[in-house]
């Protein structure tokens, strides 16, 4: 493991100067955010020899290299809701929430070269960049970002869950499993998730009156703005 840190640092430096690693979290889910991080690790830190993709770790090794990001490397995170995605779509909703990512590290750091992962640069940001295809498995930077979004997301899902336990958010974090689509279709939606996503599952039926639930409606971004995700719930 420790050679595979090695080389995703390597391939971070060959960029001249800091470089900054910026993923997302939560593109394809048919409810909740869109959550991007943004790190910079520092030059010889070398507290993450378990690092690798997010989507590759057990939960409990992200979480625990989440706190060791959080404690130690430059973080930002950014997150676009639901409403967000469907008034721009999917892929400007991504664009939004890592800019915001983006702008929380210029406010702590100076660095040279955006390092996002797949094939599209993020539109709306005028700085240097670089599109990584299959980054978070690259690049050291954008696979801490990706733990970043990843924890960061699951955790507001969970809170999501608290408030909407007959959706099981808290097992399938929005995605569109079988059990969440079962649940879509006894039920209809809940104000979290994206109309946008659940036309072909429920066809005119995705406009039917959405549950409300309680009145906790942007609790959850105002947690992760006020702590930078620090100590997330």
């Amino acid at each position: 493991m420790e050679e595979k840190m090695n080389s995703l640092r390597e391939f971070d430096e060959t960029y001249e100067g800091t470089v900054l690693g910026v993923d997302e979290a939560g593109r394809g889910p048919l409810a909740g955010a869109v959550v991007a991080g943004a790190v910079i690790i520092p030059e010889y830190f070398s507290e993450l020899d378990e690092i690798n993709d997010s989507k590759k770790l057990t939960e409990k090794k992200r979480k625990k290299l989440f706190e060791i990001i959080m404690e130690k490397c430059i973080v930002g995170i950014g997150i676009s809701d639901e409403k967000e995605i469907d008034e721009v779509n999917i892929l400007n909703a991504t664009f939004s929430a890592m800019r915001k990512a983006i702008s929380q590290v210029t406010e702590k750091a100076e660095f040279d070269v955006v390092l996002v992962d797949g094939n599209h640069k993020i539109k709306g940001y005028m700085g240097k960049q670089e599109e990584v295809i299959k980054g978070d498995a690259k690049s050291l930077s954008i696979a801490a970002a990706s733990i970043v979004a990843k924890v960061t997301r699951d955790r507001m899902m969970l809170e999501v869950d608290k408030e909407f336990p007959e959706y099981n958010f808290a097992k399938h974090k929005g995605y569109g499993t079988k059990l969440h689509r079962e649940i879509l279709l006894e039920k209809g939606p809940c104000k979290y998730h994206r109309k946008s996503f659940l036309k072909k599952i429920l066809g005119d039926k995705s406009q039917n009156k959405i549950s409300e639930g309680k009145n906790n409606k942007g609790k959850l971004e105002k947690k992760v703005d006020k702590n930078r995700g620090l100590k997330l719930f």
